[in-house]
């Protein structure tokens, strides 16, 4: 299926929202459409203009249907930043996502994105979140939280919330449709683009995608990026493997880890969109190997990257 921006059909009353070209903050979304009841989202997206826009699109196969229920697949930003455009709806969440969603306010990136570096870190975060507005939002409202998993019914459509975290985030959840073939993974999946190991550990997350690819499922609709199958599930396995290979055996021979991420050769991964999360994903195993190791700032991560592309 070409990957265009907008709604794309992937079951019967099944939709897909994508976000081309995948990177920073262009995430993807879903819709779930009965006949007989209000329709489930899945995920809102960065902020306000990009949600209405979302929400307009919509409505051409809601038939005037109203929103009923959201379900957030985690708690970055532009996954979750536009609920407060589906106010009477339900919104449902890990409770460990709950609990992040509160750690990093909107009004906290709209500060990162005036605040003062140096101009190559400015730069970088100029690119990756300059086609966003942080004004207006408010924090993202959730109303129900679980634990695990949750069964839910749309329109005698069953739909399965799995909770898989921590791995990218501390309350990773997929939306499973089993009985239609279809699994929105959110950002478990970045396809044609590299991973970002917020959380980890990478074994959580390798397990994620090994559980994803024994749904099988014929459609799968990642968090960033085209729809994919089961090569693009274990593409993402394979480079969180070899990430986690790499950096143990430079911390091992007691490299620092922004050492170690300059010094990987990333091979056909060097082709990925934004392959210099190599920092974060260092960074994120590093923490695994040592529990005690001090946090490194957000900051001091986006330093790292920048300076990485700014390197080539």
């Amino acid at each position: 299926m070409t990957y265009e921006r907008g709604l794309a059909e992937v079951g019967d009353g099944v939709f897909a929202y994508l976000q081309p070209d995948g990177g920073w903050g262009w995430s993807n979304a879903g819709l779930i459409v009965s006949h007989a009841a209000d329709a489930l989202l899945v995920d809102t997206l960065f902020d306000l203009t990009l949600t209405e826009q979302m929400l307009a699109d919509m409505e051409r196969v809601l038939g005037g249907r109203s929103i009923g229920t959201v379900v957030n697949t985690h708690a970055n930003g532009d996954h979750c930043y536009g609920n407060q455009l589906v106010p009477e709806a339900r919104i449902i969440a890990s409770e460990a996502s709950a609990r992040e969603m509160e750690l990093l306010p909107p009004a906290a990136l709209a500060t990162l994105m005036t605040s003062d570096f140096g101009e190559t870190t400015n730069q970088y975060l100029r690119e990756a979140f300059g086609s966003f507005d942080f004004t207006g939002i408010e924090p993202p409202r959730v109303t129900e939280t679980f634990n695990s998993t949750l069964s839910l019914i749309v329109g005698g459509r069953r739909v399965e919330l799995i909770e898989v975290g921590p791995a990218h985030t501390a309350g990773d959840v997929l939306v499973h449709l089993p009985d239609d073939g279809v699994v929105f993974t959110g950002d478990i999946l970045f396809i044609r683009g590299t991973p970002i190991v917020w959380d980890g550990p990478t074994g959580n997350w390798i397990e994620a995608c090994d559980r994803i690819m024994t749904m099988g499922c014929g459609t799968i609709v990642p968090g960033h990026g085209p729809l994919t199958g089961e090569a693009g599930v274990r593409a993402v396995a394979d480079y969180l493997g070899f990430v986690r290979s790499e950096a143990k055996a430079r911390f091992d021979a007691g490299m620092r880890a922004d050492e170690a991420a300059r010094d990987i050769e990333l091979g056909h991964y060097r082709e990925w969109l934004d392959w210099e999360r190599i920092a974060i994903n260092v960074d994120s195993v590093y923490r695994e190997l040592d529990p005690d190791r001090p946090a490194t700032s957000i900051i001091d991560l986006f330093r790292q990257m920048a300076e990485l592309k700014q390197r080539k």
